[in-house]
């Protein structure tokens, strides 16, 4: 053998006992090499791949070190989406899920597969033909962040899939920080003179998502399989717990605690046996996840909402911890929502520095009778939100005669940011500010929920660019917005930094002049503004911000009736009629849509060039589409995919995101990718946009 065979034969060894080691650490439980041993032998493949750069392969074991930083993450559109879960929290919540169960699939004792719900970040691993391609962020379930590079240096994440691997393979888990590997990081920051991390949980998700992933490769993290998204070209079996040992047979790690329960009763004692373990396991955990194990049954089940009926997540009590009440505030929503919370002594709950806790309402302030410096227990209720649980009476300060030192709180009568009435409506709890656009508080909370991501999607425009807005009052309404110039940005922020004495304002001035300002970020905010323009019903009907109107309920609206002129007539009689909105909603959106102010905010953003598709009402019954199913792939040059997908669900159409059988055809624009490749794989008829277009205009759209 000459030389150069043999320094490609040692690289492949190198490759094959590093991989192995890590599916017997990460997999199997059974390491075979000491730490020791596996860093050697990494040094040196990475030394001769060093010399050798011809024997370069994306995925060998070097490659985790991490890669320059990117300085953005792209985003990534899930083929499957990635569902959240219902929560139980009582075992009678439990009970209810398996009755409803056994009465719709008719077994009386339905299985479940049954795992620990590990508190870090879920992610999605993309395997093509065996090879990791790309790595995702849940997102928003829809769209994640490729962070393909970071999670290429964690060492559990297999880049190469063992044994014979499917031609597509979405894999979804969670990447999480063990916690001995969480006290160690922690210990190592604090020797020099790092910032330490909070809890495992945050470090997880912080590490994953650093820009440059020399940085995440110097984090802790850890990954285990739980569920599968996309998959082409295998024949899965026929459960869920039997896949998961596929999973671990094709080099994909998954906890050891996965078991299959059978019944109410035996998911019951499987939640006692995991919590009674909980602070022993290597990883936080926040509850014990159920999931129908026969994937028939799981089909016949189906999906409400962003949620299938076949699964919930059981949750464990949250930690409690002690601490006194230094002041009592309250912050005005976007709504007008008065929500009183304390202010107190910070404290570690489930190992996040907490200083702030919610009451909720008055009704909870009076149940609990909280006052300035009691001590009270704090919750973070699902271990994410800390409330405050009870007061310790015995510990309430009292003033020389005994009584109690502080009074009795009492919820403001006066809006604290505007001064408008604060009203509380019959039968509500809530107590709300009367000052409606008037009121800065709402305001700011107005334009931050009208620039989101699922609103109108205007990106850079965070809550602080609007706070300064509204401070200096630059925008009164939503419809300002689109009056926005360079100019008028440039000179917020110099105001901005004025009143932080950051740069004195004749300096700025001299630059703004001289042309030496910055301006690249107001020019990308005018922009982004710009190109929300162009917009969809739905997308609007849920920027307004009508209260109780998600986007959901937004897309009910917009596929009923089609146009938004339709809608402002609309009175709550008619609104009834339309599915899933009950009487309290349909009054809420008369409401709304009765007010004069919210009337001429509509009608500037269409005298300011916001538009949307409109029409007939979507989706006809009797359309030429009608009970065709329809997918749409690739980009559109003439419009946008909602658009298409609002004109074919007018002409009857249900649009859907995945490729089967089922479907009638698919639309395939640029950059087509596997959906394409799966139309013509079943033998779906694709369609160009050509060919869409053509179709629209006979039907006269």
């Amino acid at each position: 053998m000459g030389k150069a065979a043999a320094t490609a034969a040692r690289v492949e060894e190198l490759r094959r006992l590093l991989d192995d080691a890590n599916y017997r650490y990460y997999v199997l439980d059974d390491p075979t090499l000491a730490d020791a041993e596996y860093d050697t032998f990494l040094r040196e493949l990475e030394a001769l791949e060093r010399d050798h750069p011809e024997l370069a392969d994306p995925q060998s074991p070097t490659m985790r070190v991490g890669t320059t930083p990117s300085g953005k993450f792209a985003e990534v559109k899930h083929a499957v989406p990635m569902l959240s879960l219902a929560n139980a929290f009582e075992d009678e919540e439990v009970a209810e899920f398996v009755a409803r169960i056994a009465k719709e699939t008719g077994d009386a004792t339905p299985d479940f597969s049954v795992e620990p719900k590990l508190d870090g970040l879920a992610i999605s691993l993309r395997y093509e033909d065996g090879e990791f391609v790309r790595g995702a962020t849940r997102g928003d379930g829809a769209t994640g962040e490729d962070v393909t590079a970071n999670l290429r240096t964690v060492r559990s994440v297999p880049l190469r899939l063992r044994g014979k691997a499917p031609k597509v393979l979405e894999v979804r888990g969670e990447v999480y920080m063990p916690k001995a590997a969480f006290e160690k990081y922690n210990a190592w920051a604090r020797e020099h003179g790092e910032k330490t991390l909070a809890n495992p949980r945050n470090g997880a998700a912080g590490s994953l998502r650093q820009l440059d992933p020399r940085m995440t490769a110097q984090r802790p993290l850890a990954f285990y399989a739980y569920a599968l998204g996309e998959v082409e070209g295998v024949t899965l079996p026929p459960t869920h717990s039997r896949t998961l040992q596929w999973l671990r047979e094709l080099g994909l790690p998954v906890s050891a605690e996965v078991d299959v329960a059978t019944g109410a009763e035996g998911l019951l004692a499987y939640y006692r046996r995991i919590g009674e373990k909980r602070n022993a396991l290597a990883y936080d955990i926040d509850g014990v996840v159920y999931k129908l194990d026969r994937y028939d049954q799981q089909r016949a089940m189906g999906f409400v909402s962003r949620a299938p009926r076949w699964a919930i997540a059981h949750k464990y009590p949250a930690q409690e911890t002690p601490t006194v009440v230094e002041s009592i505030e309250v912050n005005v929503g976007r709504t007008g929502a008065v929500t009183p919370w304390v202010l107190m002594t910070p404290v570690q709950v489930g190992g996040v520095t907490v200083t702030r806790a919610t009451l909720h309402n008055a009704d909870q302030i009076a149940r609990l009778d909280v006052r300035v410096g009691d001590t009270v227990i704090i919750r973070r209720a699902g271990d994410v939100i800390p409330e405050v649980v009870r007061v310790v009476e015995d510990k309430r300060p009292l003033d020389a005669k005994g009584k109690p030192k502080f009074p009795a709180y009492q919820l403001p009568t006066e809006c604290p940011v505007c001064g408008s009435a604060v009203e509380r409506e019959e039968n509500e709890v809530v107590a709300r500010c009367t000052g409606g656009l008037f009121c800065p508080a709402q305001r700011v909370q107005a334009l931050f929920h009208f620039a989101s991501r699922r609103a109108m999607d205007i990106e850079g425009l965070g809550e602080r660019f609007i706070t300064a807005l509204v401070e200096f009052d630059m925008v009164r309404s939503v419809a300002d917005l689109y009056k926005l110039t360079v100019d008028d940005f440039v000179a917020m922020k110099q105001r901005a930094d004025e009143l932080a004495d950051a740069v004195p304002a004749h300096a700025d001035q001299s630059k703004v002049k001289s042309g030496k300002v910055a301006t690249k970020w107001a020019e990308n905010l005018v922009a982004a503004i710009d190109a929300s323009r162009t917009t969809t019903l739905e997308r609007v009907l849920y920027a307004l911000g009508v209260r109780d109107v998600g986007e959901s309920t937004a897309r009910t609206l917009a596929r009923h009736f089609g146009a938004l002129d339709p809608i402002l007539a609309a009175d709550e009689e008619t609104l009834r009629q339309v599915p899933d909105i009950g009487p309290v909603v349909a009054a809420r959106i008369a409401h709304f849509f009765a007010q004069p102010h919210n009337r001429e905010v509509i009608a500037a953003l269409r005298a300011n060039g916001v538009h949307w598709p409109e029409g007939a009402p979507q989706r006809s019954a009797d359309g030429p589409l009608a009970g065709q199913t329809v997918v749409l792939t690739g980009g559109l040059s003439s419009m946008s995919r909602d658009e298409a997908g609002a004109k074919l669900e007018a002409l009857g159409a249900k649009v859907s995101g995945s490729v089967s059988k089922k479907t009638s055809f698919v639309v395939a624009g640029e950059a087509a990718g596997s959906k394409l490749a799966k139309a013509q794989e079943l033998g779906v008829e694709v369609w160009d946009e050509a060919r869409l277009l053509a179709f629209l205009a006979e039907q006269g759209g």
